[in-house]
């Protein structure tokens, strides 16, 4: 099968042409406490008239009402004085992205549209599996890429996400599954979220600083408490942050490869006209902390005639010996004027076989949520695409 690519080679730009525009607070009134450090918790807690000498201890206090146990009213905090709640509440509030839509798949994935300041939507998934919950997060309000087979990034960038939307989306999952603890009842250890994966709308490595402070909030002991290891950043191949990664955020990794050839790559992940294969796996092989324990993952998305032959399976083996990796095959989740079509199974099954037969684990990747647009490549705001007629959305992936 032969498979016409959507651009000519070297016409797909490595980066929409717009601005993105950061999150511009508003002057004036509350200060909302998600997504602040510990650092900036503190700072602002003392700018609002607390004790430098109580300022470890309030922010240790106010930490835990937040982040342990799903406080939202300052009312609520009753190891604090009435007086001290009184001046929190004045100067502060503790408020989350609004979720606008839940979705429940009959796989039971769920997925959220949720509405950020200035009225942008993201989308949020979680996905329930045996032994373990994922949720997949946004860093971004659409995509900075524009990987022609992710209908994600079929919608232009509008702008990143702040550390508190990123932390947010977390938290207002928590609410909808009823995870957060309840004071005086036994303490419950199974967790309905277990894993954490950077993996939604948005290219995370283009917003390093909000991630990395969303991050350090989600990973911190004495509050959300996810594992470093619990938790997986994936990137399209911006080389510069990817040892930044590891020293600030220390999560796993994963990279979108999707292709043998530079050729190929140029056209199913843009990006790589900027930072090549070979660039690329460079900056992995010197990843730090790389070892068997934490190996790299190579997302693969197969695509009838594209990147899914024999040869391409053995030139993936080549590229990535030496690299403790594992290779996640994924079958391709279609979408309304989607240029590809999914590889059959009988070609999924040989490609996995000699990727493991060179040593290399090679799951293929169940597709979860597609029956309400969840699964991987598939997020876009639910608004846009209502907006828009199954016409337009195929003549703007072909254009």
């Amino acid at each position: 099968m032969t498979v016409v690519f959507p651009q000519a080679a070297g016409a797909a730009p490595i980066t929409q042409d717009v601005l993105t525009l950061p999150r511009k607070l508003p002057e004036g009134g509350p200060i909302n406490l998600v997504g602040l450090t510990r650092d900036q918790l503190r700072d602002a807690l003392i700018a609002a008239g607390t004790p430098e000498k109580q300022a470890k201890m309030r922010v240790g206090q106010v930490w835990q009402w937040i982040y342990h146990w799903g406080v939202r009213d300052f009312a609520q905090m009753t190891n604090l004085a009435k007086d001290y709640r009184a001046l929190l509440a004045a100067n502060f509030q503790i408020t989350l992205p609004e979720v606008v839509t839940r979705q429940v798949s009959s796989d039971g994935t769920r997925k959220y549209l949720v509405r950020i300041a200035g009225g942008h939507e993201v989308e949020v998934v979680y996905i329930p599996e045996e032994g373990r919950g994922t949720l997949c997060v946004s860093s971004q309000v659409g995509c900075t890429l524009t990987c022609s087979f992710c209908h994600t990034g079929t919608q232009k960038l509008v702008r990143n996400l702040t550390a508190g939307e990123i932390v947010g989306q977390l938290m207002l999952a928590r609410d909808d599954l009823g995870e957060w603890p309840v004071q005086g009842a036994p303490k419950d250890e199974t967790r309905l979220i277990s894993n954490m994966v950077l993996m939604g709308m948005g290219e995370p490595l283009y917003n390093f600083e909000n991630v990395r402070d969303a991050m350090k909030i989600v990973m911190d002991n004495e509050g959300l408490t996810l594992s470093r290891r619990r938790i997986t950043l994936s990137t399209s191949g911006v080389v510069p942050e990817i040892a930044r990664t590891a020293q600030e955020i220390g999560c796993l990794l994963a990279v979108s490869f999707h292709a043998t050839t530079d050729e190929v790559r140029d056209r199913l992940v843009p990006i790589n006209k900027r930072w090549n294969i070979e660039t690329l796996l460079a900056a992995l092989r010197d990843y730090p902390r790389l070892t068997n324990s934490e190996r790299i993952t190579f997302e693969y998305v197969m695509l009838a005639g594209v990147n899914d032959s024999d040869a391409d399976a053995h030139r993936l083996v080549d590229l990535i010996r030496g690299i403790p990796a594992k290779i996640n095959l994924i079958p391709f989740n279609e979408w309304p004027g989607a240029p590809y079509k999914r590889s059959s199974n009988n070609r999924i099954h040989a490609f996995a076989d000699i990727i493991h037969n060179a040593g290399y684990a090679s799951p293929i990747r169940t597709p979860r949520g597609e029956d309400i647009m969840a699964a991987c490549g598939q997020l876009k705001s639910a608004t846009e695409r209502g907006r828009k007629s199954r016409a337009q959305i195929a003549a703007e992936a072909a254009e």
